[in-house]
């Protein structure tokens, strides 16, 4: 008897798959694509719900500081559009930690973050 395996299960294009969900801001159409259709298995669900979540998270404070900053003074408005831009490297930074945390084969849990998906997440 020969072991009929799913070509598309393998290790390497698991991780492939988590490496597109954590591409800033582009990685959430993969995640949701991911979910919707219930791809995958629990991990890379996981990853996808964290992936969404992290992208709307900053998608949340980068409008709320571009609103505030487009209705406040002078000093105050440098100082949200300050706060922005270290949010999206914050972002940014976040998303290639966990690229490089995948490629290390390492756990890719968020303190509190991590949790807060998969409580929270989108779940389709």
């Amino acid at each position: 008897m020969t072991n009929h395996t799913d070509p598309f299960q393998e290790k390497p294009l698991k991780r492939l798959q988590m490496y597109f969900c954590l591409i800033p801001v582009l990685g959430i159409v993969p995640a949701l694509w991911m979910l919707v259709r219930q791809e995958g298995d629990r991990e890379q669900q996981a990853v996808s719900r964290l992936a969404i979540t992290l992208a709307l998270a900053w998608l949340l404070a980068y409008t709320s500081f571009a609103v505030g900053a487009a209705q406040t003074s002078e000093i105050i408005k440098f100082r949200l559009l300050f706060l922005d831009g270290l949010l999206a490297s914050g972002y940014t930074l976040t998303c290639l930690g966990l690229m490089l945390r995948l490629w290390r084969k390492k756990s890719l849990r968020l303190p509190g973050m991590s949790q807060w998906s998969e409580k929270f997440g989108p779940r389709f």
